[in-house]
């Protein structure tokens, strides 16, 4: 009986001691680790584009001395270039601040009367100049005079397409020292390879244009909304560590 006593008050000495080690609080919640800053953006905004036309003068360029030309006038925010017996048109006077690679230049135009190019957009490619032909030979070529010698009409940039008189035309121009590409109401036309080849102006009174113009042969046309903007590249982020 004294036995069984002692086991008892034992078993119970054994469960008070248990009790009273265990801490009955609860253990506070652990915190979830702070997330991350955000990376920053490294890819830079696009560049703004600069209207190269106020709509209201020819500022900054003048009719191109081709003789024989029609007249240039600006109205109602379009410079109006009239048929001339060849070559009518203006060139940009201050060359100094002409990007040579890595831009874009872009402008409508229309063709009011004729039938040959109503936009011949000469534009610098590095060193040299080279002409984009809208509406040329017969009014639906275009193409870029001239590469490894050849001009519009003849290197692997030659398309043809219609073009309606009194309808403007989106135009657009990308030169990196890789490509020109063009595009034509959104949609592209020219994406040619240049690295390595021969970039220069058709020969004869067109290379009056460069560094930079705007031409018409034997055909009246308006322009407007010339504008140009600077590419940058993009920058790819570094590798998370």
């Amino acid at each position: 009986m004294k036995s069984d006593c002692f086991i008892l008050l034992l078993i119970a000495s054994l469960f008070s001691v248990t009790a009273f080690g265990q801490n009955t609080n609860p253990a506070p919640a652990r915190k979830a680790p702070p997330s991350p800053p955000p990376l920053p953006n490294l890819v830079p905004p696009p560049p703004p584009s600069i209207p190269l036309f106020d709509g209201k003068t020819l500022k900054n360029w003048t009719e191109t001395k081709f003789g024989g030309t029609g007249s240039v006038a600006v109205e109602n925010g379009e410079i109006r270039i009239d048929m001339g017996s060849e070559l009518t048109g203006i060139n940009w006077t201050n060359a100094g601040r002409l990007p040579e690679t890595n831009y874009e230049i872009s402008l409508e135009a229309m063709r009011r009367d004729g039938t040959d190019f109503f936009c011949g957009l000469t534009f610098p490619v590095e060193t040299n100049f080279c002409t984009l032909i809208v509406g040329g030979w017969g009014g639906g070529l275009v193409g870029i005079s001239s590469i490894d010698g050849m001009d519009a009409s003849e290197n692997d940039t030659t398309k043809f397409r219609s073009f309606d008189k009194n309808q403007w035309y989106k135009i657009r121009v990308r030169v990196t020292p890789e490509k020109i590409t063009t595009w034509i109401d959104d949609e592209q036309v020219i994406d040619v390879e240049i690295k390595g080849r021969k970039i220069s102006m058709r020969f004869g009174d067109i290379d009056l244009s460069a560094p930079l113009g705007i031409a018409t042969w034997q055909t009246s046309a308006s322009i407007k909304n010339i504008r140009m903007k600077r590419i940058q590249a993009q920058l790819t982020p570094p590798a998370l560590r």
